[in-house]
């Protein structure tokens, strides 16, 4: 590549290193075209898997002030560059290298902190966003309920003694 080409191809690689969520790191070697796009395919719309030179890549990185990210460059490597959740993209890279042996989750970063490959498992392990949400909102209402219930529990008791006491009146008069 002529150098301003590669010099467009670092900035462009700096500034989706800035816009992303999360970068993942992979190495495909063995992995034909034909998976390669199965795999893009799996992880949706908000990924977007890219193979990468590295020295290049390094370069980004580290423009992007992503030092330690720079290092793991190493081997036939690929991005996956997230922008919104990157749990999503994290079970579809972990689901696709259980089927394909040959694709290897090297690392990443997330949120300008590195992760190691177990990093990646274990935000892959995760629930989903709206899981998360919708069982706080559960813990949230139990909670509201259970405090409705003891707040309106004195007057209920208040109600029924006075209506115990009517009814002994009545039955003495």
């Amino acid at each position: 590549m002529a150098r301003p080409d590669k010099e467009a191809a670092v900035a462009a690689l700096a500034d989706k290193f800035r816009e992303s969520d999360a970068v993942l790191l992979t190495e495909y070697r063995g992995l034909s075209v034909a998976q390669l796009r199965e795999l893009r395919r799996s992880l949706g719309g908000n990924a977007e898997y890219a193979v990468v030179k590295n020295t290049l890549a390094a370069i980004a990185a580290r423009q992007a002030g992503l030092e330690a990210f720079a290092d793991e460059l190493t081997g036939p490597s690929a991005l996956t560059f997230v922008s919104g959740e990157p749990v999503e993209a994290a079970k579809a890279l972990r689901d696709f290298a259980q089927d394909n042996k040959q694709l290897v989750i090297k690392g990443g970063v997330m949120d300008g902190a590195p992760l190691s490959a177990d990093g990646v498992e274990k935000l892959a392990s995760l629930e989903s966003r709206e899981v998360l949400l919708a069982k706080a909102a559960g813990a949230v209402k139990a909670s509201l309920s259970k405090a409705a219930y003891l707040f309106a529990a004195p007057a209920s008791e208040a109600v029924r003694t006075v209506d115990a006491l009517r009814e002994k009146q009545e039955t003495a008069a």
